[in-house]
């Protein structure tokens, strides 16, 4: 589904990733993990558009990407979630999740000023939908709530509702563990087997190693925004050079 192959970038003199490549089948979940500073999330913004490669190319389902705004790569089916929570805390849970699909609904100011039928029906048909998901990710109980009233824990998985309102094929999450308590993380490994099982494929950051071990079908480790090394959650776990990158080896030590 996803081919990254020989991809780059450097701000200024610093090289954020490397010469990166790997391939993403469909209907999988895909972990990347490294230390802080390894380049997980350049890599995610690289891919999802939000950076421009220094070097190297992205394609999905056999199709050129690199350099495609995240608008456009939307509307081809491909959606991400943020490290640090991006939600609209001035508009309703529900309004949140409905700014997710803008890209596929009727758009024009003529048609909206005057309420056609049609516009009428595609707004109703959005927040039904809307509802499905907040149902679907765990959030029902906060369908009336405003964003600004919710729980930490409830706002992540509102990103993941929203981010699967514009009907996404490839999703990515950037950290969707991060700052969850244990019964919320399950919670969260929980949903993303269940989006997997509807057919979307799963790229994730994470730190959290046992929710990437228990989810993971490969994974990507970085280190210094270089590949140290791709394998199973098993062929990963027993890496030396994986296990050195996370401990330190005794050349760290002297």
């Amino acid at each position: 589904m996803l081919t990254v192959d020989h991809l780059s970038k450097s701000f200024g003199g610093i090289h954020a990733v490397q010469d990166v490549g790997f391939h993403i089948p469909a209907g999988s979940v895909y972990s990347v993990i490294g230390p802080n500073g390894a380049g997980k999330t350049t890599l995610f913004n690289l891919i999802s558009g939000l950076y421009t490669p220094t070097a190297g190319s992205v394609k999905f389902e056999g199709a050129e990407i690199t350099g495609i705004p995240p608008h456009s790569l939307a509307r081809m089916g491909i959606s991400r979630t943020f490290q640090n929570l991006q939600v609209c805390k001035n508009l309703s849970a529900i309004e949140n999740v409905m700014v997710g699909a803008h890209s596929r609904l009727n758009s024009g100011m003529f048609a909206g000023m005057f309420r056609f039928p049609g516009i009428v029906r595609s707004d109703r048909a959005c927040k039904e939908r809307a509802v499905d998901l907040m149902t679907q990710v765990g959030c029902k109980a906060y369908i009336d709530a405003h964003a600004s009233a919710m729980p930490y824990g409830a706002l992540k998985k509102l990103e993941v509702a929203r981010a699967l309102a514009s009907e996404p094929r490839l999703l990515f999450l950037d950290e969707p563990a991060a700052g969850l308590n244990h019964t919320e993380t399950h919670d969260m490994a929980l949903l993303v087997g269940e989006l997997v099982r509807l057919g979307i494929t799963v790229v994730v950051v994470e730190h959290d190693m046992k929710l990437v071990m228990n989810i993971s079908h490969r994974i990507l480790v970085l280190n210094y925004g270089q590949k140290l090394a791709e394998g199973t959650p098993e062929e990963i776990r027993k890496n030396p050079d994986v296990i050195a990158a996370y401990l330190g080896g005794d050349e760290d030590e002297e």
